[in-house]
């Protein structure tokens, strides 16, 4: 698992229990993973097509910081899966772990279009697959 980007957990982050918001990290997983499978398929035109169960392991407090992880799973015709991490970047405790992350590439009325990847052409090595 590779850590990409790292944020603050601020007040604006917050749910009404004081910690962080499920909704506010999925949307930081979604577009740290769509950023992701962008510069694997060199495609604009990418969107979340699937996430799998999403568990939440532990919670993250105010001044936080948290570091989120990805790791590639398989290449499908006009696909690219991704599991996720996201862990506090002091303690390493898992905050959420998602299994599977699905994103598909698209034409302009948004139908799936084959990418043309590999494996090899995304530059990923079998460690990393």
């Amino acid at each position: 698992m590779k850590f990409y980007s790292r944020k603050l957990i601020k007040p604006g982050d917050l749910n009404a229990n004081n910690t962080l918001f499920g909704g506010a990290l999925l949307k930081w997983i979604d577009e740290e993973a769509g950023i992701y499978a962008m510069t694997k398929l060199d495609s604009k035109q990418v969107v979340t097509k699937f996430i799998s169960e999403i568990d939440f392991v532990n919670s993250a407090k105010q001044g936080d910081v948290i570091e989120i992880g990805l790791e590639y799973q398989a290449i499908g015709r006009t696909s690219i899966t991704f599991s996720c991490m996201v862990r506090n970047v002091f303690t390493q405790k898992t905050i959420i772990a998602i299994e599977k992350l699905v994103f598909v590439k698209i034409d302009s009325q948004e139908n799936p279009i084959p990418h043309e990847k590999t494996e090899e052409t995304m530059g990923f090595t079998k460690q990393e697959s």
